[in-house]
């Protein structure tokens, strides 16, 4: 592998420890400087507790089968920081990442050197390096996913005519609010004036909160499950087939993900681009369908093996798993479920351990490999013995894994399941590295 890719990656990974700085001052004046890359490209600009990964990733797989040369910025990544910025599916490669990465070196030395500015975090890094990609690559659209929150979050720099909020519930509190309507409205930032909204919160409170904002920006919104709503007609192991009445049109769909809460992201991603499409974007009706047809996710109850099924899935929280188990439950026939746990320590540990203690049988009690990021595999022990569950704790995950495949036997299910930094491990321990 390239050094000087090498050496860059890992003086960008290195920025991690300055943590999360919310704010928007010093990722303007790192784009200033780079000539203001984010200005060559419209957006649809995603935010919201759950969901907005897997909703930008179809929205962005419409666009791009419309014919549209399309960038899509997510996080977290499985692997490598390259996954987080791709164009038309495909990651920023090495050479590219080393050349800007080698560009932006210098400008955050002469920022830390700066009073009043500082150097720039990881997260921030990541997004200018990803809007100087889409401005090479001449993106003309690109769904960018917020890292946290919304109002302050590096991201909300972009021209993003739509805006998503999937939904709301308590998450990283110290930053967005004590309660549900506090991080709402902090979300709500990414709203534009004169924009469009397009939201699947099912919580009346929290849609009332974004009707009021909506109003004052003069923008538009539309709910999921009122203005758009679906149907699902069938669902098997390869995928779910559904019907979506949108903004503009009804279409028959087929996405090869799995879970109910995928149909409802998808209907969000669908109204998001007939969104988009009311403002002179084109979108043919048959890019909705194929679009969809291919999209990928991977990590996402995603059958990776068989004899025995091996399913990961990096859900990061309570609700997440619970959407998770809902999946497992009706995809899967869960009669001898052997879970391989890794959970990060600022998780509810007990709320998901309920959750995956519906079909799991047994446990498997690992760490994912980011330091200081994973509970002590003892916590999910002490959790799985509350459940009345036997579990072992096997710290290294690729011996956890071939344990939970030995005790499921060909018949039965290995669960991959809590953090996206256990999936992105396991899923490099059984397919590879990626390329």
């Amino acid at each position: 592998m390239n050094i000087v890719y090498l050496e860059a990656e890992r003086w960008l990974m290195g920025t991690e420890r300055l943590g999360s700085k919310p704010g928007l001052e010093v990722v303007s004046r790192l784009l200033e400087m780079m000539g203001s890359p984010q200005e060559s490209f419209r957006a649809i600009h995603v935010t919201g507790t759950n969901g907005k990964g897997s909703t930008a990733a179809m929205a962005a797989s419409i666009l791009s089968a419309a014919g549209h040369r399309v960038g899509l910025f997510t996080s977290p990544h499985l692997s490598t920081f390259r996954e987080s910025i791709a164009v038309d599916g495909t990651p920023i490669p090495r050479e590219r990442a080393a050349s800007i990465i080698e560009r932006i070196k210098p400008m955050t030395a002469e920022m830390e050197a700066t009073p009043g500015l500082r150097h720039p975090t990881y997260f921030e890094l990541l997004t200018a390096i990803a809007f100087e990609h889409f401005r090479h690559e001449r993106v003309d659209l690109a769904v960018v996913e917020v890292g946290m929150g919304g109002r302050l979050d590096a991201t909300n720099v972009i021209n993003a005519p739509v805006s998503i909020i999937t939904n709301v519930s308590l998450e990283h509190t110290r930053w967005l609010g004590s309660t549900v309507l506090e991080i709402a409205e902090n979300k709500a930032g990414i709203i534009k004036q004169g924009g469009t909204l397009i939201t699947a919160t099912q919580d009346d409170s929290v849609y009332a909160l974004l009707q009021r904002i909506c109003a004052e920006r003069n923008s538009r919104v539309f709910r999921v499950g009122s203005d758009i709503t679906y149907e699902k007609e069938a669902s098997g192991q390869k995928g779910q087939n559904f019907m979506v009445k949108g903004l503009r049109g009804s279409y028959d769909l087929f996405i090869p993900l799995l879970g109910d809460h995928q149909l409802l992201n998808a209907s969000t991603a669908v109204g998001a681009v007939e969104a988009l499409s009311l403002r002179d974007v084109s979108v043919p009706v048959q890019a909705y369908t194929e679009g969809l047809r291919r999209v990928r996710w991977p990590g996402r109850l995603e059958i990776v093996a068989r004899n025995p099924t091996v399913v990961l899935d990096g859900a990061k929280d309570a609700e997440a798993a619970r959407a998770a188990i809902d999946a497992v439950e009706q995809v899967f026939n869960p009669a001898h479920v052997v879970a391989v746990v890794s959970i990060s320590s600022d998780k509810n540990i007990p709320a998901m351990m309920d959750q995956f203690a519906r079909v799991a049988d047994r446990f498997i009690a690992t760490s994912h490999m980011i330091a200081g990021r994973a509970a002590d595999p003892a916590i999910i022990a002490a959790e799985a013995e509350r459940l009345s569950r036997p579990c072992e704790v096997v710290p290294d995950v690729g011996r956890a894994i071939e344990v939970a495949k030995e005790l499921a036997g060909e018949e039965g299910i290995v669960l991959i399941i809590g953090s996206v930094f256990l999936v992105g491990e396991a899923r490099e321990k059984l397919l590879g590295p990626p390329a």
